[in-house]
């Protein structure tokens, strides 16, 4: 039923107000701007009503990221205590459309949180990562469902899949840290080892793709496991073929490491990889190189 079928006969529309001399005046369309006049009339008595949540509908397919109406949606759909798992199948619908409206899925955290309810949100975030496994919103939205409802289990099993998919999957590989790190269960050193050959397994895979490197370095940060573990990867990756900037980048981190402990004669061998990286294998990142060699001169 459109918002048009209901009787408005009792509500004069009010106009949207852009003042005497408007400098760019918006060309809405006119059935927006018609919905939007008869939204300030019924926002201004604060009426929850069928018809206002129809309108609601209405101005959200012309504007779906109008704050305001989403807000103002909740508040009817608490106030006549309507079935909120309907409400879901229309965010679903919703999200078909745009699948990365911010205030679309804020809506649904809204909606989940009064039902209380979580039982369809991490298969309805797996279909929509489906679509675009990098969609920002659906993977803060899973995080947060994650963490609300403690449903860290079975998270680390979900990202595995993804990565046997993509293992350029970047999303993914965030996800792993997160569902690692921020589970209240914390992990052991030996799981984190294991979790090292893991990031180097997939490494061997696609020595360029930059964020299983990332992810063994966070891991290293959060362990008691040395950096120098990776230096033979970085090795075999320096030297080989294809050369890939990341293992000489990690070889830069494993040098000044070794410097900082004492062991000068590694200070060369850095310095001379900061400056290949710097003239010929990183060269968009040539002023950070060059720091990482003032750095490394620096340490006595």
């Amino acid at each position: 039923m459109s918002f048009e079928s209901y009787d408005w006969s009792d509500t004069a529309p009010i106009e949207q107000d852009d003042g005497p001399e408007p400098l760019a005046q918006i060309a809405y369309d006119p059935e927006y701007s018609k919905a939007m006049g008869y939204f300030r009339a019924i926002a201004q008595k604060n009426e929850h009503s069928e018809r206002a949540l129809t309108l609601t509908e209405k101005i959200i397919e012309h504007n779906p990221a109008h704050y305001t109406i989403w807000h103002y949606r909740q508040q009817i759909l608490f106030s006549l205590d309507k079935d909120l798992y309907e409400e879901l199948d229309f965010i679903q619908k919703q999200v078909e459309q745009n699948p990365k409206n911010y205030q679309l899925w804020h809506h649904r955290q809204v909606i989940v949180e009064k039902l209380k309810d979580c039982s369809l949100e991490l298969s309805f975030t797996e279909e929509v990562l489906n679509d675009d496994s990098k969609n920002y919103h659906a993977w803060t939205y899973r995080q947060w469902v994650i963490r609300t409802f403690n449903l860290w289990d079975n998270e680390l099993s979900f990202v595995e899949d993804l990565l046997e998919k993509d293992v350029r999957n970047n999303s993914a590989w965030n996800q792993r840290y997160f569902a690692i790190f921020y589970n209240p269960t914390k992990p052991s050193e030996e799981f984190l080892k294991k979790e090292v050959e893991y990031g180097i397994s997939k490494i061997k895979l696609a020595p360029n793709n930059i964020s299983p490197w990332n992810y063994i370095k966070g891991i290293i940060a959060k362990s008691n496991i040395e950096i120098t573990v990776l230096e033979e990867l970085c090795k075999t990756y320096s030297q080989s073929d294809t050369i890939s900037p990341h293992a000489l980048g990690c070889l830069v981190d494993i040098y000044e490491d070794h410097v900082k402990r004492g062991l000068t004669d590694k200070k060369e061998l850095g310095i001379k990889t900061c400056i290949l990286l710097a003239e010929k294998h990183d060269t968009i990142r040539k002023k950070y190189w060059n720091y990482r060699k003032h750095v490394l001169a620096s340490i006595a």
